[in-house]
């Protein structure tokens, strides 16, 4: 297994008191393989892949337990530079805000260079050269040209495409994108996609995609882990999930994607809102929204993750009448 991630646990400490934002997660990503993580904001997709990137070690955030094992290595134990000589030649992030993320005043070639001088000792001159090579491998046109430009100069989608290229510099092993299609119109979301799963292909790397649209990740992805309020209510693989999800609240996601054949028809919404991480209800965190929710779902401890079939898994004390109903 490449990555897996064991009952990880991460609090933020604030001015109201302790938000348990990822409260024993739990999944594993293989070579060549996606894993897409679905939910709404402040799910915790993004905190737990922060805290796989070791970047999330600093005040109020902090990591209450758990292990972040990386090729049979639990990345918790190691000192802050054995993690970053890990993070970024063995395992890289693309963020989901390419404009803030992109230094302003530096050009696109130089920020893509400096990996390859930091990591590889290579000159200056040689960095660009590399610079040129990535730009042209996530299909920037002109390459040659615009490898002096900065990225106010670059449109939404090309500027994306910088940091997909910035995180495939390396070649690492595992590569962790996060919302990589937020604030780009349809055509251009597609051919972000379309590149990532290109790359992972080509690369045989591991890809972590994080994103609250269902379908964004429907052709890409090969299994999904839904989470709710810092846990992990359903995974499944992704053909599975999409034709028959075994909890409500994929169930309710799914039902919120606007459908063509349904013109007409008043849009679907989940009703209610998430919890506040800093008082979770009892029980299942999201029975105040369910429709199966009964007197079960309220009290006591969350639900575990049921066996559903061999790779199926879900957090519901009625995960069958979900699977079934219509």
């Amino acid at each position: 297994m490449l990555l897996e991630v064991r009952d990880l646990h991460v609090e933020f400490h604030t001015r109201d008191g302790v938000a348990q934002a990822v409260d024993g997660v739990g999944y594993a990503v293989d070579e060549g393989e996606t894993l897409a993580v679905l939910g709404e904001s402040g799910s915790g997709k993004s905190v737990t892949a922060q805290a796989v990137m070791g970047i999330l070690d600093m005040p109020p955030g902090r990591i209450g337990g758990g292990e972040i094992l990386f090729k049979g290595r639990d990345l918790l134990t190691l000192g802050k530079e054995e993690r970053r000589r890990i993070r970024g030649r063995e395992m890289a992030m693309v963020f989901q805000d390419a404009l803030s993320s992109l230094n302003p005043v530096v050009s696109v070639g130089d920020q893509l260079g400096e990996m390859f001088v930091v990591h590889r000792g290579m000159s200056r001159k040689d960095a660009r050269t590399k610079a040129v090579e990535l730009m042209d491998r996530v299909r920037i046109p002109a390459a040659g040209q615009r490898v002096r430009d900065y990225p106010h100069q670059f449109s939404g989608g090309m500027r994306q495409r910088i940091m997909i290229a910035m995180a495939l510099a390396l070649e690492p092993s595992l590569i962790i994108a996060d919302e990589p299609t937020t604030a780009l119109d349809v055509t251009v979301q597609a051919q972000v996609m379309d590149l990532l799963a290109e790359l992972r292909r080509e690369l045989d790397m591991g890809l972590i995609l994080i994103t609250h649209d269902l379908g964004v990740v429907a052709d890409v992805a090969d299994r999904i882990a839904v989470m709710y309020a810092g846990r992990i209510v359903e995974t499944a693989p992704v053909h599975d999930l999409y034709r028959a999800p075994a909890h409500p609240y994929t169930r309710g996601l799914l039902r919120s994607i606007p459908r063509l054949d349904h013109k007409g028809r008043g849009l679907y919404a989940i009703k209610g809102l998430p919890p506040s991480l800093l008082s979770v209800p009892p029980g299942c965190a999201f029975h105040p929204r369910c429709p199966l929710a009964r007197d079960v779902c309220r009290h006591g401890a969350p639900p575990p993750l049921y066996e559903v079939t061999e790779r199926r898994r879900s957090a519901c004390h009625f995960w069958q009448e979900a699977l079934h109903a219509r």
